[in-house]
């Protein structure tokens, strides 16, 4: 039994130290993991569609973002959308 005893100290500290670094690498995961905006999502599926790449799709996204925001503002701000308490 003791011969089994001087493998299984090295075998948990391995189990113990795989385990950090995976939880370490999921933790960092997460953290850079961002959430994309609604108009975001819409303008990347777009250019995607247009099949854009590089600088031409950079550009496209930044344009396409600042019109739909700037639709979504000019939305809030109708007189449709505001509700009167009645």
């Amino acid at each position: 039994m003791k011969s089994n005893a001087k493998f299984m100290v090295p075998v948990a500290a391995l189990i113990v130290g795989a385990n950090s670094i995976f939880a370490a690498g999921v933790a960092a995961a997460a953290a850079n993991s961002k959430v994309h905006s609604p108009e975001s999502i819409q303008c990347s599926k777009d250019a995607d569609a247009k099949n854009l790449h590089g600088k031409e799709r950079q550009k496209f996204r930044s344009e396409c973002k600042k019109e739909l925001k700037a639709k979504s503002a000019a939305a809030l701000k109708s007189p449709a959308a505001v509700k009167k308490p009645y």
